[in-house]
Parts: structure tokens; sequence; C-alpha cells
């Protein structure tokens, strides 16, 4: 233990992550002092609700949390109530205020992450969001520390637990969507309106914070393209496992070219790719570098303990004064470099394609000239004999890779086919080689 003195800690937000975090920092007090070599106090808690089942030790609580950005006994304000508005007028006031901040909140960080991180930078305090990517996992802390002596080249990962553990579910029990999606709800897997988990948006802002840190490039909350998992069926899970590969919905950053690609979409990987076998609600990002290869993080995406692991991690690493000369991207904000992002469209994928046609000699004939017509080659088709009575045939095609905007314009066209039904799937197809 050194003489530094005690570092002092407002905690704004008491759900979940907010009370795990104090309860570590709490009940493992004398382990962490050893470990950052000062104390950490918890000295304010900002509650806007009473909770008299809740303990926060010695620290005074405020309904008001501004009153703990302004409070002079008060060196890190911690926020982890979520939402834009009130969590971004509190991290401003803690940073004008002169106080460091960790945070777990990815949409703030995501929309509002450049003017916060350049004002931190400015005050001489750190702006910390380890608990904002994928919960418990260090990834932040990978990209920004551990990685800092390679060129990224890629980062790519199943980064919302929700997502995953409905495709999980829908992959190895053929259980439609919705059956799934109510059952996460009732977990406490999926929040009431769960739009953000299954429609990409949660990812999208998790993207967009690896993306600056893999890169070097500015926040931009509307560079990520993005599809959700809503109209994945059964069926196209089961032709995809047929075929050797499951469906993730993946986050992927990167480099291509002077340019990089961002996107929040399902994908088909093969089997045989460590990702693939990341299944339920966990969390996983890969990471391509020149020097160490590929790289695979698994872990907790979510829930109060993990995350608030990560938000401690943040803590201590304040504590250890590693404090104003560390830049929280791993650059200064100044020196960001906008790489422009390329268009959805002109991103190259191979693809799976799934559709249903009359069965009738030389329709496969005329669905391969629409594709041949567009330069689109098949890597393999599989298709089923029809039932007894159905006169109808499902048929899966798994492409070499082609742009988007190609495949689009060939799946209009065969679409326009009077044999062709309109029940049809389109997903990108990702080896990661």
């Amino acid at each position: 233990m050194t003489d530094l003195a005690p570092l002092r800690i407002g905690v704004c937000g008491v759900g979940t992550v907010g009370i795990a975090t104090i309860t570590i920092l709490l009940n493992q007090s004398s382990l962490l002092a050893a470990r950052c070599g000062r104390e950490l106090l918890v000295t304010h808690v900002g509650a806007r609700r009473d909770h008299s089942d809740h303990l926060y030790g010695d620290a005074k609580v405020s309904r008001d949390v501004m009153d703990v950005a302004r409070d002079p006994d008060v060196d890190v304000v911690v926020e982890v109530m979520g939402g834009t508005t009130v969590a971004h007028d509190l991290v401003k006031a803690a940073i004008e205020h002169g106080k460091h901040v960790v945070t777990a909140n990815k949409a703030l960080i995501a929309e509002h992450g450049n003017q916060l991180l350049a004002l931190a930078e400015a005050s001489g305090v750190q702006l910390c969001f380890e608990a904002a990517v994928a919960g418990g996992i260090p990834v932040i802390k990978s990209l920004r520390e551990a990685l800092a002596g390679n060129v990224v080249s890629e980062v790519a990962g199943i980064i919302n637990g929700t997502g995953n553990f409905i495709l999980t579910e829908m992959s190895t029990k053929g259980r439609a969507f919705e059956d799934v999606l109510s059952e996460a709800q009732a977990l406490g897997y999926a929040e009431a309106d769960p739009t953000f988990d299954v429609d990409g948006t949660d990812a999208a802002h998790k993207l967009v914070i690896l993306a600056s840190l893999a890169f070097g490039v500015p926040l931009s909350i509307d560079a990520p393209a993005k599809e959700g998992i809503q109209a994945i069926t059964p069926e196209d899970l089961y032709y995809a496992k047929a075929l050797g590969y499951r469906v993730k919905h993946l986050g992927i950053a990167r480099r291509s070219g002077s340019r990089i690609e961002m996107r929040v979409h399902p994908t088909l990987i093969p089997e045989s790719k460590q990702l693939a076998g990341v299944d339920g609600v966990l969390n996983a990002i890969m990471v391509k570098a020149d020097a160490v290869g590929e790289l695979l993080l698994v872990g907790p995406g979510a829930g109060g303990a993990a995350t608030a692991s990560s938000v401690c991690a943040d803590i201590i690493d304040i504590a250890r004064e590693c404090g104003p000369g560390t830049r929280s991207l791993g650059i200064s904000v100044a020196n960001l470099n906008p790489l422009p992002v390329m268009p959805w469209d002109e991103i190259s994928s191979e693809w799976y394609l799934r559709l249903r046609v009359t069965d009738r000699p030389g329709v496969m004939s005329d669905i391969t000239q629409k594709l041949a017509a567009r330069g689109i080659s098949i890597e393999s088709l599989v298709q089923k004999a029809s039932q007894p009575g159905d006169t109808n045939v499902p048929i899966v095609i798994l492409t070499h890779a082609v742009p988007a905007s190609l495949i689009n314009d060939a799946v209009k066209a065969v679409a326009a086919l009077a044999e062709v039904q309109s029940d049809m799937a389109l997903i990108r197809v990702e080896s990661f080689d």
C-alpha cells in the first residue's frame, strides 16, 4: 500500500449493474486496495428513487444525480443509468467538474463519444467504457492496450446475447422466432420492447466503438448498415446446418483497402469456425491482427456481476493513476482518421439464397441463367423433392462472392419468374478465411 489518498467514487444508477458494482467495491475493498495501491471508497450514490433494500455502505444518497457530478468529495463518477439524455448531461457535467468518468453506456459512447472524449482530454481526466461492449469480456482493453503493437484488419463477433439466444434455440430445437423471443423476455434476456436487440441497433452501437478502437476512426453511429433477425426461419437454420454452416447475428468491421466495412446482419458461418460454436447468451469477438493472427474472446456479454467486473476494472485503472495520459480510444481524438465507410451495396460476400419454386422442367435453368447473366456463379445447390400433393419444392443456393448490388438485382429478376414463390431468404455468408 502507498500513501496515495483514497479514490472517492460516486455511483449514479442503482439498477442491476450499479448495485453489483457497489457490492464488489464494498465486499472486496481490501483486495482492490492491494491491487491498485489505494483505497476505493464509495462516497456518494445517485439514486433517483428510494430503494430501502439497497445497501450503500457509508455513502450519502442524492435523488438528483447532478449532485454527484458536482460533489467535491467525488473523484470518479460511475454512470450506469442508461439512456442518452440525463446520462449525457451527467457525464458532461462530471468531466467539466474535473472528475474521471466510468460508464457502461454503449449508446452514449457511440452517439456522443467524440464530443465527450475530446472534452475529457481537454480537461485532463479519463472517460472509460470497458463495460460498454460485451459485458465482462475485456475486449476494449485488449484492442487498446494488449494489441497496440498490431495492425488490426478485422473485428467481428456476436455482440448481442439476446439475439444469440434466440438463434441458438431456433437452430437446435426448431422453434419459431416469436416463441423464443417470448421466452427470452420471460427469462430477462430481452426487454419488454426487444427492438434494439433483434433489429441490430444494440449491436451497431457496440460495433461503432469496436471499429473506432480497431482502426482509429471517429465514432459514427450512422456508419453501420444493419439487418435484424426477425425474418430468419427455422427452415433457413435447418438448411444452413445441412450445408455445414451456422447462422449467427454478427457485427463486422473490416479494413477494405482505404475504406472500412461496418455492418450488422445474420450471417452463415462454417461450422469449423470457433465463432460458430458460441451459443446461448454468450458473446464472442474475433480479432484478426498482423502479429498475433486470429484471436477469439468469449464470455458473458451482459448481467450485473459480469458488467460490474468491467466497471471495476476501469475504476482500478484510474486508481493506479494511469490517468490523464491514457487515451480512451488508444489515440488522441484529434488524431482519429475518418476513413470512408463502404456502402452496403459494394460489400462482397458469398450468399445463401433460399426459395420455393413450382416443380416443372426448366425452372432451375431459368434461375441459374438469371444469376449467370450477372456474373454470379453457384458454389452449391440443393433441391429437395416435393411432398405428395405439393407442387412446390424448396431450393437452396450458395453463391461465390459478389457485391450486394449484384445479388439483389439477381434476386429481383429471379423473383419475377412466374414459377418462384414470394417466400425467399437472402443471407450473407462469411468464411473468415
